[in-house]
């Protein structure tokens, strides 16, 4: 079945964060899906832990601790977020609304659409493995979409990132037998991670090793092993039946470049009333979309989130009339934010 909303928002970055905000003022209901595991987009992917100057009242803050914020903000207003998900398709129904679907199969039918997609969708970077193409989708995952598929499986995980540290702690339970490898004995991850990981070897649950992956072996797309190579450039063969590498990301548009829209080198063009594409009911805010004098800056994506909502309460409550109010001021504004 297709989830209703009023509002399916495409990226769960700062930009689409605010956009719930904006959106819960007005009483609009919003679900939100994005390719990342976790909200946030660039700021927590990128720079979690690198310093922004330039959000209004926040003399200094980092990428994870504005996000942080952000979900506190919005969290009066309960929106639903799809992670580990591409918003893979776009259709107009017969009754006007939208169909975003995504690569999972989920459906949001929804009168706006919102993206928020920064500068595309994070890809994950393949590893440079001849032959790996022929295991994806079938032994070789980018994502965990589903924890329960990896049950009983005998799991190799490749990486020194918060993602491979963070599933290997998530899949060690579930998994009959979980590898790290990394090419150093050393890691990009939050330091409490990488102190379980440890605890997790060091009691025998999980296996690290410091190497690097060299090939794959198997047939039909389900491997059995592969060949791992040390420090010492000494190789050997490991049995594995599952392989998670994460080897960071890149950006590119991705399916958002098939919805029809109007782009711009890869841009959607707005106005700068609504911040509406080209197409009626589609919203474009933040860095993807492009206008004249257009900066790319977080500031810049709030306004334009807040001047969108008020658009959009247009189209999804067509025969209700909407009354600016304060937040400062409003009563009612300052209910629904649970602190009248």
């Amino acid at each position: 079945m297709s989830i209703e909303t009023d509002v399916a928002i495409i990226g769960a970055g700062p930009i689409g964060l605010f956009a719930v905000f904006e959106l819960g003022l007005l009483d609009l209901k919003a679900h939100l899906v994005d390719i990342l595991d976790r909200p946030g987009g660039q700021c927590t992917e990128l720079y979690p832990e690198k310093p922004i100057y330039d959000i209004p009242g926040l003399p200094i803050v980092t990428g994870q601790e504005l996000t942080d914020k952000l979900l506190e903000q919005i969290k009066p207003f309960n929106p639903t977020f799809h992670f580990s998900q591409m918003a893979a398709a776009l259709s107009k129904l017969e009754d006007g609304r939208w169909k975003l679907t995504t690569d999972s199969g989920t459906e949001i039918v929804a009168p706006v659409v919102v993206i928020a997609a920064g500068g595309g969708s994070f890809v994950p970077k393949r590893p440079p493995i001849a032959g790996i193409e022929a295991y994806e989708g079938k032994s070789v995952h980018y994502a965990v979409r589903k924890m329960e598929a990896f049950r009983g499986k005998n799991i190799l995980i490749a990486g020194g990132g918060d993602s491979a540290l963070d599933w290997t702690i998530n899949l060690a339970p579930i998994a009959s037998k979980l590898t790290l490898v990394h090419h150093r004995d050393g890691f990009r991850a939050a330091q409490h991670s990488v102190n379980q990981m440890r605890e997790l070897a060091a009691h025998g649950k999980i296996n690290f090793e410091i190497a690097s992956v060299k090939a794959l072996h198997g047939d039909n797309g389900q491997l059995n092993a592969v060949t791992l190579a040390g420090a010492d450039k000494r190789e050997w063969e490991h049995a594995c039946d599952t392989f998670i590498p994460f080897f960071g990301l890149t950006i590119k548009l991705g399916p958002i470049a098939d919805f029809g829209l109007n782009l711009t080198e890869n841009l959607i063009g707005v106005d700068t009333e609504k911040f509406q594409s080209t197409t009626p009911g589609v919203f474009a805010i933040g860095d993807i979309n492009t206008y004249p004098g257009k900066l790319k800056l977080i500031l810049s994506g709030f306004h334009e989130a807040a001047l969108m909502a008020q658009a959009a309460f247009h189209i999804v409550k067509p025969n209700e009339k909407l009354r600016f109010q304060y937040t400062t001021s409003s009563s009612s504004l300052q209910k629904k934010l649970g602190v009248a």
